[in-house]
């Protein structure tokens, strides 16, 4: 680990202007590429106190030998350099973006002499104009055969056109009338060039023009009484109307716009991108990326636009920049240089680009739409992760080694407090074995506090759970009359039982097994709070963390410094989708609980009074303040009251403590 100090430039050395960085190991390798509109301001920066930087940062600037510099004229163009240097050095500690699939394209080779329809993938070749992405190459296909009655361009390799060249003869399509067969000279190259580019202008957009011409030449064979060219138009008509059916309407005609979203948490997010072109959608495509830099949303879009964009022009061929650069980009946060990037943009199109946020209408619903791919990319990404047995088994692995534990903790139990400043409060008790959720252990705790009143603080509401939990645990353990946690076998062979099992239902009781790991929201003060708990009961071989939201460091009980999983670690993964799930699990408790409280009246524990007679008592007295002066006698005149039940009314209202709290424990809530 590198001493930034060792390295750090001189203050004077530094230029005071637009510029892109790079910082390098021992052993030359670029770490990390960054731009700065003032390379002195950003990059004192990084030499500040090591304990002021985030986590990632701080493993940056340790890692790295030495740091270079170079300034460029403006702003824009350190945007464009820092894109060629990421692409270039790859570094380490800059974003990653991970292509959720290779998606095709429909491509058409105008470079060619001859040029071809085709589906491709990958890396975007010169000369090559390209429509997409698409989500299946299928839909690609569907459309081409469509449209090839129409515009009769070539498909077949280069193979196949060479063979048919030799042999004086087409292939099928060409005997159908879906190729128009350039390799045995039936139309020319420079027509075969223009069916080509009225075939991209058509997929670009430009399809009124199209149908216009079709139609005048229907009704011009119409009128020359060629009835069956006539026919045979209408059908291309017919044919142009169903391939743009195919991609709905969902924008104002016109409209050329990248719709972004994104979703996810401190480490990865998902991103989803809709393309549209002429008010349609063309292709969608998504991304899931790791966030190995310390970097916000507004930084990550930024990004984000220069890997899409700065890609697209790099194949760049005459047309390219245009099409792959729409009018607009609408994305969920403005970038830091929301200016610098509608330049850098602009320069790309050749025209204006608008970067903006959309606030209202159909974009803005359209907006939503992607933004729900994107979570559901996430979860998907997250399921397929969680669900294979190796990297659950890894995870579990890399827990042990980094908390030093005697053996993998096939059990863990993870606790949240939730509240509304202190009203409410809720705690959960999430359970994960063998790396995957149990929901049927999970339990709920209602949080009540050493006078009924709730706990003054976090800690506070912490130590009482996992009292709660761990004395539970105790009372089962020693009630039991059957073995506990270990199994093994009896001495006619006979497997024993892995846990105390309640003679009346003949299930596991529910809090007789102890996890191997108890995890709390929160850093050192929730931990030694759960500590404590723990040492009162005499809890000596259950290990105990804490995971911190912030910087997703874990402590140890009593210790000065946390432990640092590796952001890419299967561990810390796990780790945090248990703190989610807890999250999840107590803030639904929480909200729950604090919604009934909104609707609870102080009238509904008496006995014998429904709904019907408290809306009977309010119609009468008009509110609850009138209800409380009032006497048993005048309570009982109100039709459908009599005195016994006017005397519960009175006594409920008069009753001390009617204005706290009136939620009860629901029945799926522990009362231990």
């Amino acid at each position: 680990m590198a001493d930034p100090a060792t390295y750090r430039p001189a203050p004077g050395e530094i230029p005071d202007s637009p510029g892109v960085y790079r910082f390098r190991d021992e052993h030359g390798r670029v770490i990390y590429v960054g731009k700065a509109k003032s390379l002195r301001s950003r990059l004192s920066s990084y030499f500040q106190d090591l304990s002021g930087l985030h986590q990632r940062t701080r493993q940056m600037v340790t890692t790295a030998a030495s740091v270079q510099w170079t300034v460029v004229g403006t702003e824009v163009e350190a945007l464009a350099l820092e894109y060629s240097w990421i692409k270039e050095f790859d570094p380490r500690f800059n974003v990653k973006y991970r292509d959720d699939k290779s998606y095709p394209y429909l491509a058409v080779t105008l470079a060619d002499e001859y040029p071809r329809i085709q589906v491709m993938r990958g890396a975007k070749r010169k000369g090559t104009r390209y429509f997409g992405p698409y989500a299946h190459a299928w839909a690609i296909r569907e459309t081409v055969d469509l449209l090839l009655r129409v515009f009769p361009v070539r498909t077949c390799s280069a193979g196949v056109f060479k063979r048919a060249r030799q042999q004086g003869r087409p292939c099928l399509l060409g005997y159908i009338d879906k190729c128009s067969a350039p390799c045995v000279g039936r139309i020319s190259p420079d027509d075969h060039q223009q069916l080509a580019q009225d075939f991209c202008d058509f997929m670009a957009g430009d399809t009124a023009k199209f149908t216009r011409r079709l139609t005048a030449r229907m009704k011009e064979a119409a009128g020359e009484l060629d009835y069956e060219r006539a026919a045979r138009l209408r059908d291309d008509i017919a044919t142009l109307q169903r391939a743009t059916e195919k991609n709905a309407v969902v924008l104002a005609d016109g409209t050329d716009a990248d719709i972004f979203a994104l979703a996810g948490d401190e480490l990865e997010a998902a991103v989803q991108v809709f393309h549209v072109r002429d008010g349609r959608i063309r292709g969608q495509r998504g991304w899931v990326v790791e966030k190995v830099e310390d970097i916000t949303d507004a930084e990550l879009v930024e990004h984000l636009l220069q890997q899409i964009y700065g890609s697209e022009a790099a194949a760049g061929d005459g047309g390219a920049g245009s099409s792959a650069v729409p009018r607009e980009v609408l994305v969920p946060v403005l970038p830091p240089d929301v200016d610098q990037v509608q330049t850098w943009l602009t320069g790309l199109r050749g025209s204006k680009v608008s970067v903006r946020i959309p606030q209202r209408g159909d974009k803005r619903e359209l907006a939503a739409t992607v933004h729900r791919n994107a979570e559901h990319a996430l979860v998907l990404h997250r399921t397929r992760r969680a669900g294979d047995l190796t990297t659950r088994s890894q995870a579990l692995q890399e827990i042990q080694e980094a908390l030093d534990l005697p053996s993998a903790p096939l059990r863990i139990e993870c606790y949240d407090v939730s509240h509304n400043q202190g009203t409410y409060q809720s705690a959960s008790m999430v359970v994960f074995e063998d790396g995957l959720a149990r929901k049927s252990e999970y339990r709920l705790f209602t949080i009540r506090g050493p006078e009924g009143q709730g706990a003054r603080d976090d800690t506070a509401a912490m130590h009482e759970v996992i009292t709660r939990r761990f004395r539970r645990y105790l009372a089962e353990r020693s009630d039991a009359r059957d073995v506990e946690l270990g199994g093994g076998e009896d001495d006619d062979g006979t497997p024993l039982r892995s846990g105390p099992i309640d003679e009346v239902t003949g299930k596991p009781v529910r809090f007789a097994y102890p996890p191997n790991l108890v995890v709390v929201d929160g850093g050192p003060p929730q931990v030694a709070a759960a500590k404590a708990a723990m040492e009162e009961l005499g809890i000596d071989d259950v290990a105990l963390v804490g995971l911190a939201k912030r910087l997703e460091e874990v402590w140890l009980p009593g210790e000065e410094y946390p432990v640092i999983l590796q952001r890419s670690s299967e561990g810390l993964y796990l780790l945090q989708r248990l703190r989610d799930e807890a999250h999840r699990f107590a803030i639904t408790a929480h909200r729950k609980r604090r919604s009934k409280g909104m609707t609870t009246s102080v009238l509904d524990g008496v006995p014998g009074l429904g709904p019907a007679r408290q809306a009977a008592l309010l119609r009468h007295f008009g509110s609850v303040k009138r209800l409380r002066a009032a006497s048993v006698e005048e309570i009982a005149s109100v039709q459908g009251l009599g005195e016994r039940t006017a005397a519960a009314v009175v006594a409920a209202l008069a009753a001390p403590g009617v204005a706290t709290d009136p939620v009860p424990e629901s029945a799926g809530m522990l009362d231990a």
